[in-house]
């Protein structure tokens, strides 16, 4: 049972998204709009469904981090002025994240984010954050010649490694070596193109702990 991805809510959850920025990866693409995030993935009225391919789940959550804490750094997605790229989790990758922490197979979006939400939100807030790395707008053609990158996140001190494979995939590396690492769906990349805040879509739940 991978229960213990309860110990990130010891982590910082104060994480200083203004204060870091986009370390060995190349440049990114300048963008002027300002549609936020937060605009995009309908935060404030997300509905479950029967679409694992979607991102019910981390709106659900970024919903619930911010009627708790209004004053999280979580809030930065709702401002489409603020640069930031999102790695975004799915919403399959959630159950399946919600799969391995009760140990059996969870079936709907409403239970995995049950299952999530349990582990409390302060959990949830720096696993959100994690995702983030803020001060950069990362197009998904700059970050297929990051190869060998590392990206600092809204969760101070930690980074997610990248590896781009000849395939073409990107891969990105977090601190849960028994977990298989997360892939780019490069099907589901650039959302909010044009914009000054993008979000790639993701098949797993960065951690920020080795969890296993």
């Amino acid at each position: 049972m991978r229960t213990s991805i309860k110990r990130v809510a010891a982590l910082s959850a104060a994480a200083l998204i203004g204060a870091t920025t986009l370390v060995a990866a190349p440049a990114a693409q300048a963008a002027d709009g300002e549609m936020s995030l937060a605009s995009v993935l309908k935060v404030g009225s997300a509905k479950f469904d029967k679409n694992g391919k979607d991102y019910d789940i981390v709106t659900k959550a970024a919903e619930a981090v911010l009627a708790a804490k209004p004053d999280s750094n979580v809030k930065l997605l709702a401002d489409g002025s603020v640069a930031l790229t999102a790695f975004i989790p799915n919403d399959q990758a959630f159950m399946n994240l919600a799969s391995a922490l009760k140990g059996k197979t969870v079936r709907t979006e409403a239970g995995a984010f049950k299952t999530v939400a349990g582990l409390g939100i302060d959990t949830v807030e720096t696993v959100l954050l994690y995702h983030v790395v803020p001060g950069s707008t990362i197009m998904s053609t700059d970050a297929l010649k990051a190869n060998g990158a590392r990206l600092k996140t809204g969760v101070d001190g930690k980074v997610i490694r990248v590896k781009v494979t000849k395939t073409p995939s990107i891969i990105l590396g977090d601190y849960a070596p028994k977990l298989k690492n997360p892939r780019v769906i490069l099907s589901q990349v650039d959302i909010n193109k044009g914009n000054m805040q993008v979000a790639h879509g993701i098949n797993a739940v960065l951690l920020p702990i080795a969890a296993g």
